[in-house]
């Protein structure tokens, strides 16, 4: 499916609505099964730790995570205009 299909779009103007911490926990929950809320929060973890400049390796070794998992973020990193490098930034 095309990110930017109607159904996506519909999605992130969700999000853009949620004002508050508490509601956005509750929806996500709602949202995404208990494996897709740890592999997103293991993905932005995975990030960081690429952001401080960790290697592949020890991210892999201390997440319990597979490097191929890694190489997908460190790939991404390399993009300075994307949504992981903007969002790190703020």
């Amino acid at each position: 499916m095309n990110y930017q299909s109607s159904y996506g779009k519909e999605l992130e103007g969700i999000f853009l609505r949620i004002k508050s911490k508490k509601l956005l926990h509750e929806f996500l929950i709602d949202l995404l099964s208990p494996a897709e809320y740890k592999d997103l929060a293991m993905r932005w973890q995975i990030m960081k730790m690429l952001e401080k400049g960790i290697s592949q390796r020890d991210i892999a070794r201390r997440l319990k995570v597979s490097v191929a998992t890694i190489a997908r973020g460190s790939k991404e990193l390399l993009n300075k205009k994307g949504g992981f490098a903007k969002m790190l930034r703020n």
